[in-house]
């Protein structure tokens, strides 16, 4: 433990952000780092519990009290070592996870929670900065060659780990630049991209081949790649996005949120666009759908000069603190304003969209909206909404982003192709703590398996799915499971 009463003498502080004012007038990162004095300050805050939840609440098993310790001593090595041996890409979660970690903080219970998230994006910008980040692939390879179809968070944890483990791995990408969700769905206001570039340039020094425009099931054939790889993981993601089939739909000035932010992701790369370029300058926006990726949406429209954003959810309005059904540990549903609400934005809860409403030449104008009261079940869930009688109106707007989620992976094209099975939400069928589909040599992870999901998530399934093709290929293996690396001492010492 770095200091025994650290927790009672520092509060919880962030690192400083750059004023709103001037930060929606590029697409920079905003978000500062922490003096050495403030960080040295937040690592002291973890208590070292004898029984630390924040183990439990992140999906990696971050081991977190032994890394807020090496930080507080500033002992870099060991704490980028003891933070990697859970997290393949602590630079991506540092920036984007919403930090379930926290949540399960014992500090949390009375007192702001230990800035983890902060701490874990210091200890590997710390890493670079001292060259400790390196290719760990062994020199002598198993022979054996796995493919892994896509390349984001999943994609890239299984392929480390794979790699870390001996086997020859090729990445299949069918955008142009591998990322996947990291590289197209995050702002770069969020997600620098020369941070993935960082990590893909290392991963390509271990050995790791990206091939890119290469969509298996379309340029190339699914079958190809099985055949020619001892192992494949699929690893595309849930990509196909929640539509809003009411009258109007067809009207110009209605997009999925996703073709919005990831035609500026390119343009700020300086990627050419295709096909119609999509813009929010001078238009009144409204954001449909209320969670991270509409507030990504609200940012990136501000950053255009939208005219005004509006942002609506048919939900209830969470609560701004945990209530008795949200009980410490477990990650609570309660009112969450982002970095890019605080830039502006008028949001609304209980309102449900009827129609698109459109002019003479088939643009948008404005939504037909009514306001909506939710019955609630005896464990505080909303179950059913009624229409409030009289409610009913119109808001004007020109452009429309539906940011409502994503139900399930693409079916057409490698999925179709292999004949992998499905399950009832029309995820790929693989078992939890197997990843093995009801195709030969065929494994699955992250959300094409188990549905939309947090990028940690994501960086979760990829490694134990690694875990399992590497027993697939050698009949054991020595990568770590996530309850094992939890065991700290059978790790380190």
């Amino acid at each position: 433990m770095g200091k025994v009463t650290g927790f009672q003498e520092y509060n919880r502080e962030l690192p400083v952000k750059t004023p709103v004012a001037e930060r929606v007038k590029n697409y920079n990162e905003f978000v500062g780092l922490y003096s050495d004095e403030k960080l040295n300050q937040q690592s002291a805050r973890c208590m070292n519990c004898g029984i630390p939840f924040c183990h439990s609440g992140c999906p990696l098993g971050n081991v977190i009290p032994e890394f807020n310790d090496a930080v507080y001593r500033k002992n870099w090595d060991e704490a980028y070592q003891i933070l990697s041996s859970t997290n393949n890409f602590p630079e991506f979660t540092g920036r984007i996870c919403p930090a379930p970690c926290e949540s399960a903080c014992v500090l949390g219970i009375n007192k702001p929670p230990v800035a983890i998230e902060e701490i874990e994006k210091h200890i590997i910008e710390i890493a670079y900065s001292k060259n400790m980040v390196k290719p760990v692939a062994p020199l002598i390879k198993t022979g054996k060659k796995v493919a892994v179809i896509g390349s984001g968070p999943a994609g890239l944890a299984a392929a480390a780990q794979l790699s870390k483990a001996g086997h020859s791995v090729t990445v299949y990408e069918r955008d142009d630049r591998p990322g996947g969700l990291l590289r197209y769905g995050i702002p770069d206001f969020k997600l620098e991209k020369w941070v993935i570039d960082r990590r893909i340039q290392i991963m390509e020094e271990d050995g790791i081949e990206f091939k890119c425009n290469a969509e298996v099931g379309k340029n190339v054939a699914a079958d190809e790649v099985v055949r020619n790889h001892h192992a494949v993981v699929l690893a595309g993601g849930s990509t196909i996005p929640r539509n809003l089939p009411i009258p109007g739909r067809e009207l110009k000035g209605i997009y999925f949120a996703m073709d919005f932010l990831k035609q500026q992701n390119k343009r700020v790369s300086s990627i050419a666009v295709e096909g119609e370029e999509i813009f929010a300058t001078d238009k009144d926006v409204v954001v449909i759908g209320g969670g991270d990726t509409g507030s990504d949406c609200v940012g990136t429209s501000n950053r255009q000069g939208a005219r005004s954003v509006r942002q609506f959810e048919v939900m209830v309005q969470p609560p701004e603190q945990r209530t008795a059904h949200m009980p410490w540990p477990t990650y609570p549903m309660v009112l969450k304003t982002t970095s890019s609400h605080e830039e502006g934005v008028e949001r609304s809860w209980g309102i449900n969209t009827k129609e698109f409403l459109g002019d003479a030449e088939g643009n948008l104008r404005a939504l037909k909206v009514t306001d909506v009261s939710w019955e609630i079940d005896v464990m505080g869930r909303p179950i059913k909404f009624n229409e409030v009688e009289g409610s009913e109106r119109e808001i004007p707007c020109q452009r429309v982003f539906l940011a409502m989620g994503f139900v399930n992976p693409q079916f057409e094209g490698t999925l179709e192709q292999l004949g992998v099975e499905l399950d009832e939400r029309k995820n790929v069928k693989a078992k939890e703590g197997v990843y093995r589909t009801n195709v030969s040599k065929v494994f699955a992870a992250g959300d094409m398996r188990r549905g939309q999901s947090l990028v940690v998530w994501a960086i979760s399934e990829g490694r134990e799915a690694a875990r399992k093709v590497d027993e697939f290929l050698m009949g054991h293996s020595n990568l770590e499971s996530k309850d094992a690396v939890n065991q700290f001492d059978q790790v380190f010492y």
